[in-house]
């Protein structure tokens, strides 16, 4: 898990950078990111695992263990982690079970701390 979390952290200060330099964008799109994130007729918990599912289709690394992240603090547990990669496969084929494999790292890497 440590490269995870080293990639994370890496995201996370890259991040802060492009707010930095684009800060009217960047605040606009975290708005949005928190509308959208809201309590509704889809829980916190299962609008993560579906965007967790578009990262791995979308092979988007960093975008992944955002999610995995984002899915174990809103609850997520290990089985529908897996259901939500299983329905990625099912719509991004092989190279979805790579990033798939890689949610699946993370999330246990992170439970084993």
């Amino acid at each position: 898990m440590s490269d995870f979390r080293s990639k994370s952290l890496d995201n996370k200060k890259n991040a802060a950078a492009l707010h930095k330099a684009a800060p009217d964008a960047m605040k606009a799109f975290v708005g949005l990111m928190t509308a959208v994130s809201k309590e509704g007729a889809l829980s916190a918990r299962q609008k993560e695992l579906m965007a967790l599912a578009i990262s791995i289709v979308t092979r988007c690394e960093g975008c992944v263990i955002h999610h995995v992240e984002a899915a174990i603090r809103h609850g997520a547990q290990r089985n529908e982690l897996v259901e939500a990669i299983t329905v990625a496969i099912e719509m991004g084929g092989g190279p979805a079970t790579v990033y798939g494999a890689t949610a699946l790292a993370v999330f246990d890497g992170t439970q084993t701390q």
